[in-house]
């Protein structure tokens, strides 16, 4: 995988507690649970990482990969824990930005409709700077601004219905 810079993007492996890849969301982390974001744990985190991204997106929705959370400059760390709280900024992530996603700025877990199964991806990006972008943007913005800083990139599919 390469950016516009033509720097090879390495793989960033990483799970999320509870969930196993291509499998069912566990309730807790969902719209329909506690609604709280999951424990990240990354295993091969490069040591030029000076931030980590995250955002969550559900792939089944009407709206392209419709944005749940999108949270940036995370301090460069093998964990992190869950329940982060609501927030433009998340003072307990050393200033960590969410940017707007499903109108929030906060992680909001997967709830489809009634009857429906939508499949859920989580990216963790980790980045060579601090990513300077008001809260106030969202998804789109982060990945145009981020694009030639992404030094890996690890994805997880869950399901939910």
């Amino acid at each position: 995988m390469k950016n516009r810079n033509s720097a090879f993007i390495e793989q960033l492996n990483f799970t999320v507690s509870g969930l196993e890849n291509n499998r069912k969301f566990p309730i807790e982390y969902t719209g329909r649970g506690d609604d709280i974001s999951p424990e990240f744990l990354i295993e091969n985190l490069s040591p030029d990482a000076k931030t980590i991204a995250i955002i969550l997106e559900d792939l089944s929705h009407f709206i392209k990969e419709f944005t749940h959370w999108c949270i940036w400059n995370i301090p460069p760390t093998q964990k992190i824990n869950s329940c982060i709280p609501k927030g433009k900024i998340v003072n307990e992530l050393s200033g960590a930005v969410q940017g707007v996603a499903y109108g929030l700025h906060r992680y909001a877990g997967p709830k489809p409709p009634k009857g429906k199964i939508h499949i859920y991806r989580f990216t963790v990006y980790a980045l060579d700077c601090k990513i300077k972008l008001s809260p106030l943007k969202g998804k789109k913005s982060f990945l145009k601004t981020a694009e030639n800083h992404i030094l890996q990139k690890g994805s997880l599919i869950g399901q939910f219905e």
